[in-house]
């Protein structure tokens, strides 16, 4: 009466059907949450000019010593 491998046959093709789909999923979310810009180390916050802000405002470096390497960076010299 009913065909008992046929439905066996298709419980494992969707099963395998569901876990790429589940599989491409994560992925997915993995990959938007790498490429997201809070996760880049070379997002703002590194930028060569704003770490010698950083360190001026912190009292690393004195003025002469900021507005050299500020100058230095941009390029400028005086």
């Amino acid at each position: 009466m009913h065909d008992n491998d046929v439905g066996a046959g298709w419980m494992i093709v969707m099963m395998i059907g569901m876990a790429l789909f589940w599989g491409l999923i994560i992925l997915g979310v993995v990959w938007i949450i790498r490429s997201a810009p809070w996760a880049s180390p070379h997002s703002g916050h590194g930028a060569p000019l704003e770490i010698l802000d950083r360190r001026f405002a912190a009292g690393e470096i004195d003025a002469e010593e900021y507005r050299e390497r500020r100058s230095a960076l941009q390029g400028k010299d005086d």
